[in-house]
């Protein structure tokens, strides 16, 4: 049940990858886009024309969330770029407070998307936190039970696949070691780049069938990733940026990307992935980057979802 690559249009005798044709195949058969846009940290009225830019590119999948309160303006994006909404891989997110109401935090991102389903739809964190104390977590419920009621949503039409993010091994064995786990995440969506490689966790994740996608993939605004002597000069001498290499490593290792950008020239860039590839000691002096840090932690959550098992 691992995740099956799969290259569209391109011929098979060339060796050089097309990357921003690449599809990964999902546990349900589905077949989700290499590269996406991430619109975390987005302001709104940026967000449309973010949107709009990435799909005129080229880009078919889009990524979102309840939290990041630009649903509406992703919609709009989507609308108003003129590509059809079947054309287009749209993710979404289950927010924390609305763990106990998923029924109406699917409709809630529906409504707001402007569309009557979205491909992906992810319990955001494994933390059913309290709406009227954020400081608290729900003393009745927990992220077990709220997979049960995101098990019921693709029967709906709503939701085409369902998955998680920010779930570590221990929170995933929890969960697919449940009696009343029916359905494998699809994807789990987690921060992924060289300085946070989780390789234990991106296996385990592979054993059991579910796809990575990693958010934070360009290790985010101001990253220490850009004063790395390494990437930059593989990056100068492969006349590419530091970015598009960051990019390249995350598909090549077998996970989605979803790199967020509202400037439309870096959005370009960020897609300009065809027609040449990392070599197989380039990914790993990657891989072996001897620095660590995270973009998101966990201390802002009531409870710990972190435990330093992944790597």
């Amino acid at each position: 049940m691992g995740s099956n690559l799969e290259v569209t249009n391109a011929s098979k005798n060339n060796a050089i990858d097309f990357h921003t044709r690449k599809t990964f195949t999902l546990n349900t058969g589905a077949k989700i886009p290499a590269i996406g846009l991430g619109t975390w940290q987005s302001q709104p009225n940026e967000v449309t024309e973010a949107v709009k830019s990435a799909l005129k590119k080229g880009y078919r999948h889009i990524d979102t969330a309840l939290a990041y309160g630009n649903e509406a303006e992703v919609g709009k994006g989507i609308k108003e770029s003129g590509v059809p909404r079947n054309e287009i891989w749209l993710t979404t997110k289950l927010d924390n407070t609305w763990h106990h109401r998923v029924t109406e935090g699917i409709d809630s991102s529906l409504k707001d998307l402007g569309t009557d389903y979205v491909d992906l739809y992810l319990m955001h964190w494994p933390s059913s936190t309290d709406p009227n104390d954020t400081k608290k977590h729900l003393p009745d419920w927990d992220f077990i039970k709220t997979w049960q009621e995101l098990q019921k949503l693709p029967a709906t039409g709503k939701v085409r696949n369902i998955g998680v993010s920010n779930f570590g091994i221990k929170n995933l064995e929890k969960l697919l070691n449940d009696p009343s786990c029916k359905t494998v995440p699809a994807v789990n969506q987690v921060e992924l780049h060289p300085n946070c490689p989780s390789p234990k966790l991106v296996q385990y994740c592979k054993e059991k069938g579910i796809h990575c996608t990693g958010y934070s993939c360009l290790g985010s605004t101001n990253s220490p990733l850009y004063k790395d002597a390494t990437l930059l000069k593989m990056a100068e001498k492969k006349g590419k940026t530091p970015q598009q290499v960051l990019l390249a490593w995350g598909i090549q290792k077998g996970w989605s990307v979803i790199p967020k950008s509202v400037s439309k020239a870096r959005i370009d860039k960020n897609f300009e992935l065809d027609g040449w590839e990392l070599s197989s000691q380039e990914v790993h002096e990657l891989d072996n980057l001897p620095d660590r840090f995270k973009v998101c932690g966990d201390g802002w959550l009531p409870v710990k979802v972190f435990f330093g098992d992944d790597e």
